[in-house]
């Protein structure tokens, strides 16, 4: 390793650790949006601002802000993808602790390399399909109880890995076409013009989590710092991934649970139960295990960032 690289690795697992720190905090203004907001204002609130926040960074970055040719197909499903796993998740905040429901949808890493094996033929051996099963059943873990506390709304989580799952798969054809940045802006601004609409239709409607409310007092702040977080976290990934190598950045991911943790504890007064813990324990465990096995076999950097669901486009909404 050149002295130039070396020193490029320390800025990138800054950047990394800035971004463990800051995407709960989506979360968390998702959440305390959550309690006088419907999900699907939030969900629209976070791609307006996200939209907003990037229209300097690509004039700076001398980023068109035209639609570029031929990518509007693969545009739209990429917002649709990360419309319908943002609205899962937050959906899950309304009655979960953030640490609980970032911990079940850990499990999109998996789907990932199942996924990629399945659709785009990428090779996977019998020890990473048998971390696989061991991750899900950590999931269990997590699931069971907070299915006994919450219901069904546990299971959104899953949703969010799931819808993910395929905003990768698509962020990965797209990516070769299409500089990172310029794709953060173009998906948050096709995600607002599909979930404007819905919302004009919505509103005076009894549709519960579609129907708009005139924020009151601090809910306007919760919604600017669920867009604003979101784009300076993505940045942050990013130019992460850009500076150092995804194998030394991807382990390193995993410690946005303690961030979430800590957060939600201060915040909410939450904190995850022993056998939470152990589910955590037994997903992150696995996941540093696929980490492992890509590092020894993979050729490239990209595949392991692609097999725990980390890419220069865009990371975990």
């Amino acid at each position: 390793m050149t002295a130039h690289s070396t020193d490029r690795v320390l800025p990138g697992i800054v950047l990394m650790l800035g971004f463990c720190a800051t995407a709960p905090l989506i979360d968390a203004a998702s959440k305390l949006a959550g309690e006088s907001l419907p999900v699907g204002q939030i969900t629209t609130a976070r791609f307006i601002v996200q939209a907003a926040v990037m229209v300097p960074v690509c004039l700076a970055l001398g980023q068109s802000l035209r639609l570029p040719k031929g990518a509007s197909g693969a545009l739209i499903a990429r917002a649709l993808c990360l419309i319908a796993s943002t609205y899962c998740f937050v959906a899950a905040l309304t009655v979960m602790p953030i640490a609980d429901a970032l911990a079940i949808a850990f499990v999109e890493p998996f789907l990932l390399l199942i996924f990629g094996h399945l659709f785009l033929h990428d090779p996977v051996g019998p020890r990473r399909i048998a971390a696989c099963a061991v991750g899900f059943a950590g999931s269990m873990l997590v699931i069971r109880p907070s299915l006994t506390a919450f219901g069904p709304m546990a299971l959104f989580p899953l949703g969010t890995a799931l819808f993910f799952t395929l905003y990768m798969l698509v962020t990965r054809s797209l990516s070769r076409r299409m500089h990172p940045i310029a794709m953060q802006y173009h998906t948050a601004t096709v995600a607002t013009l599909i979930c404007l609409p819905i919302m004009l239709i919505a509103a005076g409607r009894d549709w519960p989590t579609l129907s708009p409310l005139m924020p009151q007092g601090a809910a306007w702040l919760w919604l600017l710092g669920v867009g604003a977080a979101s784009a300076v976290a993505h940045l942050m990934m990013t130019y992460a991934l850009r500076a150092a190598p995804a194998a030394t950045l991807a382990p390193l991911h995993y410690l946005e649970i303690v961030s979430a943790v800590a957060l939600g504890y201060v915040i909410f007064g939450d904190f995850p139960d022993p056998l939470t813990w152990a589910g955590i324990a037994v997903i992150v465990t696995s996941g540093l295990y696929i980490i492992a096995r890509e590092r020894h076999t993979a050729r490239q950097p990209a595949t392991i960032a692609i097999a725990v669901g980390l890419t220069p486009q865009d990371p975990i909404p």
